[in-house]
């Protein structure tokens, strides 16, 4: 249920590149944000210097730029609640810790890995929870103070509540924890640096979000997260608890949660491939919600206004990447054909095309796009079928030669060259002339072209022939049958 302004946000890591999961959380935030006239928070979540890089900052910005996810407040906007990356904002998680402190929600704990090994290790042989179990809660001062004497350093714990937690989860229902399973837990370092565990609810407090839609792998952290919301609206810091929805797992093969190691998990990967902004998207959105359950295929704005957090299906989302690639063809198909045409810019250029640049001619690319339109799935595909127009040879491969050209293609290749010739220079004419050149060898015009379309094109399957020998011309389309004619020959 939503009451009053919407505020959700974005929190990234700058750390490697994108991943089609996180982008399927932006997403799923930006829709909702959008559909109830909210406002979208972008901010980097950038405290692990040891992992984190400028690099990786850049393309997060650049990968929303591609993907059409404008952001209301965050890096390059500003807003009232700037700094929208942590690593500036330190100074505020010290103060808020202090005030944590101070107020008896947080207390300092002294123990060491060793000691809380063995004090686990213990719990699990007596079959009991094997989480923190209090020892520092309540130290005496003089306790303290010879810990401290011995060297030993503290990190700063958080006190949670004695109390079953219960909240309801905008995805998954209502959701009770009892303490047992939530023990006090760290939000400071022994360095002094804070951690996610203080820093991420803070920067929602402060930035007044009412909604956190997040992975499915967070959610054992809301408990100890409402506790922290708790105290800090008693500190004055938070105004209210923000609303958790818990976005369905995305699965990769044999039943793994995808992970930035799998080949199909990089957005990278889909923008070198050539996949539409539109097309992945609308993909994205499929893994754990729909527009209608017999609709698959819809633009941005048709989501933005159908999309509700609470039809999100719990359930995890499996990534099929055959299903993605079918869902980007059909939003290249609707592209007008000027569109297309510039979206395929790229691919028709250094370094992916494999002619020389004086050699592209953009008349003979504006012929043939709208018979690419309707064949290619991805617009990295374009460089393949269009190749044989700016070549000066096909380039053909000897699986594609010796599958098309069986006994008798030289024969055949004959009797066609001779009614192309002949014919008048359009696609009619010209898919009769190699008809009944195929009649006259006893073979259907399925048979008949492959000898063609091998010797004109190179290749074995590719756009519309007949259209694209009209395309291609008469001179250079007889020449290429000589030279097949010529190698079958020699």
């Amino acid at each position: 249920m939503v009451n009053g302004p919407v505020r959700v946000r974005f929190c990234p890591s700058p750390t490697g590149n994108p991943h089609v999961g996180l982008v399927r959380t932006a997403l799923f935030n930006w829709a909702f944000a959008r559909h109830h006239q909210g406002t979208l928070v972008f901010r980097i979540e950038d405290t692990d210097a040891a992992r984190d890089s400028e690099e990786s900052y850049e393309q997060l910005l650049d990968s929303m730029r591609w993907l059409g996810l404008d952001w209301d407040e965050g890096p390059e906007l500003g807003g009232p609640h700037a700094p929208y990356r942590q690593s500036q904002r330190m100074d505020i998680y010290q103060d808020v810790a202090g005030k944590l402190l101070a107020a008896g929600h947080a207390y300092h704990c002294y123990c060491t890995t060793e000691e809380l090994d063995a004090r686990r290790d213990a719990a699990r042989a007596a079959g009991k929870p094997s989480g923190y179990d209090g020892h520092c809660r309540d130290l005496s001062d003089g306790r303290k103070s010879a810990y401290e004497a011995e060297g030993r350093t503290s990190i700063v714990r958080f006190r949670m509540p004695d109390e079953a937690i219960t909240f309801t989860d905008l995805v998954r229902g209502d959701i009770t924890v009892q303490p047992e399973n939530v023990p006090d837990y760290g939000i400071v370092r022994a360095n002094g640096a804070p951690l996610y565990t203080l820093v991420n609810p803070v920067d929602d407090a402060m930035m007044d979000i009412t909604h956190v839609l997040r992975g499915e792998d967070l959610l054992s952290s809301t408990p100890r997260q409402i506790a922290l919301y708790r105290a800090l609206i008693e500190l004055g810091v938070a105004k209210q608890t923000p609303e958790f929805g818990h976005l369905p797992y995305v699965m990769g093969e044999g039943n793994k949660k995808l992970s930035k190691r799998d080949p199909q998990a990089s957005l990278n990967l889909y923008r070198e491939r050539g996949f539409l902004p539109e097309g992945l998207l609308n993909y994205l959105s499929l893994l754990g919600w729909s527009i209608a359950e017999d609709r698959d295929i819809f633009d941005i704005d048709e989501m933005v206004a159908a999309f509700d957090i609470e039809d999100v299906n719990a359930n995890p989302a499996r990534f099929d990447l055959k299903k993605c690639e079918h869902v980007n063809a059909e939003h290249v198909r609707r592209l007008d054909v000027k569109t297309f045409t510039e979206a395929c810019g790229p691919w028709l250029r250094a370094p992916f095309a494999p002619w020389a640049p004086e050699a592209f001619d953009a008349d003979l690319f504006a012929a043939i796009a709208p018979h690419a339109q309707t064949r290619v799935t991805v617009l990295s595909e374009i460089t393949a079928n269009v190749d044989f127009l700016f070549l000066d040879e096909p380039a053909t491969d000897e699986a594609s030669w010796a599958k098309a050209m069986k006994e008798g293609s030289d024969a055949l290749l004959v009797t066609a060259r001779a009614k192309l010739a002949d014919a008048e220079w359009n696609a009619d004419a010209l898919k009769n002339a190699v008809l009944t050149a195929g009649e006259e060898h006893g073979l259907k015009l399925g048979k008949a072209q492959a000898p063609v379309r091998v010797a004109v094109t190179g290749r074995t399957i590719g756009l519309p022939l007949f259209e694209s020998l009209e395309i291609l011309g008469r001179e250079k389309t007889l020449a290429r049958v000589d030279a097949a004619l010529a190698k079958l020959t020699a």
